[in-house]
């Protein structure tokens, strides 16, 4: 399975994938450059994901590493209320692109565990994700720093996640 996570700077890309990888958190985290490859088991399942850089000169490779993956992973910080307008805008405007068609998308709205963070249904309908067409839409609110639904996002990727043709 290969998994592109991508999101706006600060969303809590690689923290999630950390927690996925091994269950760690750190609150000292680097911006990631450009992108990272990283390989992560679970259970009879290997997953192949890219954290993509979530700098607005970053977003501009989203697409050619979206393309052709099982899944598209979109992290929001829920606790940024200023930041979701930028995330809706820059997820819909990529998921115009053809190459990206029918590829499953879960979104994560991340940092649940601070008191400010919205609602999955705030953030379903700030993001706008009921009008997201052609490919499975999932949601799901989460905290890497407390590793609260984590294990539901593995799932939901390993059930939903497209076989590449």
């Amino acid at each position: 399975m290969e998994l592109s996570l991508i999101g706006l700077q600060n969303a809590g890309k690689t923290s999630l994938l950390n927690a996925i990888a091994t269950g760690g958190y750190s609150e000292d985290m680097v911006p990631t450059v450009g992108f990272n490859m990283r390989k992560v088991t679970k259970g009879n399942v290997i997953i192949k994901v890219w954290d993509l850089g979530g700098q607005q000169r970053f977003r501009t490779m989203w697409e050619r590493y979206c393309r052709g993956v099982s899944a598209i992973l979109f992290v929001v910080d829920a606790a940024d209320r200023d930041s979701v307008p930028i995330s809706r805008s820059e997820l819909h405007s990529l998921l115009t692109k053809p190459s990206l068609t029918g590829i499953p998308l879960l979104v994560v709205g991340n940092k649940i565990d601070r008191s400010e963070a919205l609602s999955e249904q705030s953030l379903v309908g700030q993001l706008d994700l009921k009008s997201i067409t052609g490919r499975e839409v999932g949601c799901y609110m989460i905290s890497c720093k407390d590793s609260v639904n984590i294990d539901l996002v593995i799932d939901w990727l390993i059930k939903h996640s497209k076989t590449p043709n």
